[in-house]
């Protein structure tokens, strides 16, 4: 383990962040709603040119998608975001992202989702999964986070603050 404090953005380059940042584990974004009241949803990834990119649909007829993600508004209106990823088995590895998101809307499919739906969903399902969405009128936002803030936790040679390094 590289001897980073936490906080420090040079934490993603440990093994524990690479394992979990290329894994299909899915991250769990916080974020604060248009009400301020404070959101966790769940969702897909692909960490690339030291970005971590999610994308969220703005119009998507096949998929019955007519209107924009709530979270869209809120994430223009407040960027700033915290993001985890981490294991199910106990003790959990943990990477803890904070920053401010920016946002870009395309025509169809975000590349990224299209590599994430494979990574999440297996060749024949990702496959399956970009072909439904196809559409002339499909349109995405890509969400991208360069941290500012890096987290690395294990349990075992690195917890955290008041419990030990």
């Amino acid at each position: 383990m590289l001897n980073f404090p936490q906080g420090d953005v040079r934490l993603l380059e440990t093994d524990i962040a690479q394992r979990l940042l290329h894994s299909t584990i899915p991250a769990r974004l916080a974020y604060v709603a248009t009400d301020g009241t404070p959101r966790v949803m769940s969702t897909w990834y692909v960490w690339v040119d030291e970005e971590l990119v999610m994308a969220t649909y703005v119009k998507c007829p096949p998929m019955g998608i007519t209107r924009p993600a709530r979270r869209l508004r809120a994430l223009r209106a407040n960027p700033d975001v915290a993001i985890t990823i981490d294991t199910e088995p106990q003790p959990p590895d943990v990477l803890l992202l904070r920053g401010r998101v920016s946002i870009t809307e395309v025509d169809g499919m975000v590349p990224e989702q299209a590599q994430a739906a494979h990574r999440f969903l297996g060749e024949e399902g990702g496959a399956g999964y970009v072909a439904q969405a196809d559409h002339p009128e499909t349109r995405m936002a890509r969400i991208a986070l360069r941290p500012t803030w890096v987290g690395v936790l294990n349990y075992q040679a690195r917890l955290p603050g008041i419990m030990g390094a």
